[in-house]
């Protein structure tokens, strides 16, 4: 519970207070409880695995997708993290004073900057990544296990959907 008011309590102040509009509450109910359950992940998350690191969430998936697509362009990274290349300029500045990212001009393009994970980076997200999966286990286990891929299938919808 992130407020003083329950989930249940919540959506029945929702649909009493709405109930006089045309809505489709179960389009709301959806989408809100993405939301809710996105946020309490990953405050879950930066609780339990990336605060001990002294990481935010911003940071692990720069580190992430850095991990994944390296060597990427700063754009990219932005683009695949959802943020702003200001808030990505301020994360990457800290992360390399951390020893953990490279920055170098694009040899093909001397505009492009590209991230690399240094050694102490891939030593990281090797040692953190399986402590955050064991955690995104925990937070699953709600979900019987048959149901999961379509879970995940649904989300992937969602984000489908949801893209411009």
């Amino acid at each position: 519970m992130a407020g003083p008011h329950t989930l249940a309590e919540t959506e029945i102040a929702v649909t009493s207070r709405l109930a006089s509009l045309s809505l489709d509450f179960e389009a709301m109910a959806v989408t809100s409880n993405l939301f809710r359950a996105a946020n309490a992940v990953r405050n879950h998350l930066e609780r339990t695995v990336l605060q001990p690191h002294d990481l935010t969430w911003t940071a692990f998936v720069v580190l992430w997708v850095t991990w994944i697509w390296e060597p990427i362009e700063t754009r990219q990274i932005a683009d695949e993290g959802g943020f702003s290349k200001a808030t990505l300029s301020g994360v990457l500045t800290t992360l390399e004073g951390r020893n953990l990212v490279t920055r170098e001009r694009s040899t093909e393009d001397g505009r492009l900057v590209l991230v690399r994970l240094t050694p102490a980076g891939r030593r990281l997200m090797k040692r953190l990544f399986p402590e955050f999966n064991a955690q995104e286990r925990r937070v699953v286990a709600a979900i019987p296990r048959e149901q999961l891929p379509d879970a995940a299938e649904m989300l992937r919808r969602l984000c489908l959907a949801a893209q411009d």
